[in-house]
């Protein structure tokens, strides 16, 4: 660990000096002078005097030092047959057309736009148009509810929105223009106009005087210069994805985030200038924001957008093709996309004449990686298989294997050891810290590093409230889990899916680890059911592997055995059942807490970004017949 400990240990003596330093990476219009601004602690800024743009930092400075003709963007959409290049030189034309259009109609620093668009390549000029300006850009999943959409619209109040006619699922197209109509049917605030990228599998209906369509509105525009923002100016907000209530607004500042992201680049992921690097998300997601847009193209690599999904586009090969045929070095995406591909084809038949030379690293992040996934996937491909650890509000990850400094010994299950800028804890109810190897709730001591969330948007005391004030002088992460003698992090669940079984605190994480070691099973989730003797108990949710075709009653017998084996009676599992499929966000986590309340027989709500409501209602299904809720 001598390389990531000097690291790490140089930043804890001088952590102003190492941002300082991180900071050399960037261009600045005017430097700062200092990185920590704690005037106003516990609130905390970074680089609040210097002033820059963060979209000449990720495309113009490129094209100024010579680099025109290198790919910024590789565009590969299954779902339409459609591939596409992009140069940093077209990139930087078409982000200042797109941004003197904007200009012209009255866009300018510190307005909000609402992005709502497919993952097309216009995403990602929409979004770096509005940096280009210094308006805030605040992207929304496409295809999310209307009044999902209107909550946002209200919070953001933008001043336009710009929108996809539609996306395109496997074998469905996904009208966006009616849901965006009726969101600001509902919605209190009207922006002043909409921009619309027609699509040919599915152009929209525009209103006269409100709408204009994408290429028209750009007509005779003039490019616009890169503006002047300040160093703690907002580059966008992104809503978390609350279940109910007002979602929260993330908001990132310009100078950190690029700050943050350019060291990421390169340490964390051993990305270079020109390398091909892909995260298979959204741009609706933070790994949209942070590693699809942004960080790419802030180092000068090339970035891939890619239109489709782990299996279904047209099978559960389409990863392996993307990898070689666009030479990628290192590959980002969900543990939920390989439990996929591998319930799909366990065997890896898929990956069969593909050559994968060009592939360093796979990175997972978005919810916990079981370490049956992860082994399974380096026998595959004999690459690397990183798990790191981060959230919608630090942007950039918390914990990880830093590949440019120096991999560390794995240990499955973990994400490896925390990055320079946090200093993880891990503490009691009443936030004493806890001892090597015990469970307890994840905290940061504060400050948090540059390019985390500053604050959230028009909401600084819920800010406080809600990440603040439960531990003082710590961000509260939400999460549970341990730190062992070496150091490294494990992350076991979301401290509301720790359940009390007769006064043990146990980890559903834990748990869910031993069950998907089992041959059969591909994918699983276990969740607290109320119980009158214990408090609670566990149950197990269970998808088998496909072609699986064993008595279900034997399967969740060993499975229970194995819980018991692995974990001990204290676990108390006795109970799981054989689901085709679980309800996930469009982001891939499981929603457990719902599955929960569903079988303690509470009220629930439909969550927002729910991939497939008619998950739940199977769900239930098999819960009833289960004999749940149990009165």
């Amino acid at each position: 660990m001598t390389g990531y400990r000097e690291v790490y240990d140089g930043w804890k003596a001088d952590p102003e000096g190492f941002w300082m330093k991180a900071a050399g990476a960037i261009d600045w219009i005017e430097p700062p002078t200092k990185a920590l601004d704690d005037s106003r602690a516990p609130l905390y800024g970074w680089f609040a005097d210097a002033v820059c743009n963060t979209c000449w930092n990720a495309v113009d400075r490129h094209v100024e030092a010579g680099h025109g003709d290198r790919r910024a963007i590789i565009y590969d959409s299954p779902v339409t047959g459609t591939k596409a290049t992009i140069s940093y030189a077209e990139l930087r034309d078409r982000v200042a057309r797109l941004a003197g259009a904007l200009a012209a109609r009255g866009v300018e620093k510190g307005d909000r736009v609402v992005i709502y668009m497919s993952m097309v390549p216009e995403a990602l000029v929409a979004m770096l148009a509005c940096a280009r300006l210094g308006a805030i850009h605040s992207v929304v999943f496409g295809g999310f509810a209307a009044p999902e959409l209107a909550v946002r619209i209200d919070d953001a109040k933008p001043k336009a929105v710009i929108a996809a006619s539609c996306g395109i699922e496997p074998g469905r197209v996904v009208t966006y223009k009616p849901l965006l109509d009726k969101a600001l049917e509902i919605a209190e605030h009207a922006p002043d106009f909409c921009v619309v990228l027609q699509r040919a599998q599915g152009p929209a209906a525009l209103v006269a005087g409100r709408d204009f369509e994408w290429e028209a509105f750009q007509e005779g525009a003039a490019p616009a210069p890169c503006a002047p923002v300040g160093g703690m100016d907002p580059l966008y907000v992104l809503y978390t994805s609350g279940t109910t209530g007002q979602p929260k607004g993330v908001v990132r500042a310009n100078a950190g985030h690029m700050v943050a992201l350019a060291w990421t680049m390169r340490n964390v992921y051993d990305v270079a200038p020109g390398d091909v690097f892909w995260a298979a998300s959204d741009v609706g997601w933070v790994v949209g924001h942070s590693y699809i847009c942004y960080a790419p193209l802030l180092i000068g690599a090339t970035t891939i957008v890619f239109e489709g999904k782990p299996v279904g586009t047209p099978d559960a090969g389409t990863f392996w093709r993307v990898l070689e045929e666009h030479r990628v070095g290192s590959f980002f995406t969900a543990p939920t996309a390989f439990r996929a591909v591998k319930r799909e084809d366990s065997a890896g038949r898929c990956l069969e004449g593909h050559d994968l030379s060009s592939l360093r690293y796979i990175f997972l992040a978005g919810e916990r990686a079981d370490p049956d996934t992860i082994a399974w996937l380096q026998r595959l491909t004999n690459v690397p298989v990183i798990d790191h650890w981060w959230q919608t509000e630090t942007g950039w990850p918390i914990a990880a294997n830093p590949a440019g400094i120096g991999l560390l010994p794995v240990k499955l299950g973990s994400p490896t050891v925390p990055m320079p800028g946090y200093d993880v804890r891990i503490l009691s109810e009443s936030g004493e810290p806890l001892p090597a190897g015990e469970l307890g709730s994840v905290a940061i001591r504060l400050p948090l590093p540059p390019g985390t969330l500053p604050t959230l948007w028009n909401a600084e005391s819920r800010f406080v409230r809600s990440y603040l004030t439960t531990f003082p002088g710590y961000y509260e992460t939400g999460d549970a889990g341990m730190i062992d003698e070496d150091g490294y992090v494990s992350i076991m669940a979301r401290t509301d899916d720790v359940i009390n079984v007769a006064g043990h605190r146990l980890s559903t994480g834990a748990m869910e680890e031993v069950l998907a070691g089992h041959p059969d099973v591909a994918e699983c989730a276990v969740i607290g059911v109320d119980d009158a003797l214990k408090g609670q108990l566990p149950m197990g949710f269970l998808c088998l592997k496909k072609g699986c075709d064993r008595d279900h009653a034997a399967i969740v017998s060993e499975c229970v055995r194995l819980v018991r084996d692995r974990i001990g009676p204290v676990a108390a599992f006795k109970e799981a059942v054989v689901v085709d499929r679980l309800p996930k966000t469009r982001s891939g986590k499981i929603l457990r807490g719902v599955m929960g309340r569903i079988a303690d027989g509470k009220d629930w709500n439909m969550p927002a970004t729910i991939d497939d409501p008619a998950i739940l209602g199977e769900i239930g299904e098999t819960l009833a017949a289960a004999g749940y809720p149990r009165r």
